[in-house]
């Protein structure tokens, strides 16, 4: 238990926080904030770059390796970007 909320405190400091408080891609908060142009390519890139660190760092927690951590990577990333 102490280490789901652990790994929920660490995803939350990691992942921009209007994007994880309504649970959304960073697409998805990218059109919320209705943002265009430089603005949305900045906001997502830094989202992506956020999301990305965030798998990574989950991936170490659960000691993955491998085609399993790629998998995993890949998924989370693909989640979370949208």
């Amino acid at each position: 238990m102490r280490l789901v909320v652990a790994c929920t405190l660490a995803f939350a400091a990691l992942v921009p926080v209007a994007s994880l408080a309504e649970g959304m891609s960073c697409n998805a908060a990218a059109m919320e904030k209705k943002l265009a142009g430089a603005a949305k390519t900045s906001f997502l890139k830094k989202c992506t770059r956020d999301a990305a660190a965030a798998c990574d760092m989950a991936s170490a927690e659960k000691k993955l390796s491998g085609a399993a951590k790629t998998s995993f990577t890949k998924k989370c990333n693909r989640d979370a970007v949208g």
